[in-house]
């Protein structure tokens, strides 16, 4: 049998763990311009980090929605000014590397509003799609 030199064993260990931390600092960026998008009042800018698919999933108080338009379309009803958007403040408990394509990410979520405020906890599935990573399913309530 042959033995594998533990010097070799920690460099893969150390680039396994940096490719993880580079997609876990690529996700919080991701969210982090969320922010910045919502907060500025464009729902537009919010919503590029979704799939720009028709197989979007979006889990909310309402039931299910299907598809970025459809979803787009209800944060647009839902938050028709800036009265009702506030300022969002997001909090990750836990960014999870499913694979190399899939990651998993926990939250919560709070709107400062003059009209009430309110929040809620997440949870995202992610999808890195040509080396960029998408919200393929989000469950807010």
């Amino acid at each position: 049998m042959k033995k594998i030199p533990f010097s070799f064993l920690l460099l893969v260990g150390s680039f396994i763990l940096h490719a993880q931390s580079k997609d876990e600092q690529a996700i919080r960026k991701l969210m982090a311009k969320q922010t910045e998008a919502w907060n500025r009042g464009s729902i537009e800018d919010f919503m590029r980090s979704y799939w720009d698919n028709d197989s979007l999933t979006f889990i909310g108080h309402g039931g299910i929605t299907y598809g970025y338009t459809n979803t787009l379309n209800n944060y647009k009803a839902t938050y028709s000014d800036t009265s009702k958007m506030g300022k969002l403040f997001f909090t990750l408990i836990s960014v999870k590397k499913l694979s190399p394509e899939y990651a998993f990410v926990t939250g919560k979520w709070f709107l400062k509003r003059t009209v009430g405020d309110i929040g809620g906890f997440y949870t995202l599935l992610f999808r890195k799609m040509n080396g960029r990573w998408f919200i393929v399913t989000d469950h807010s309530s």
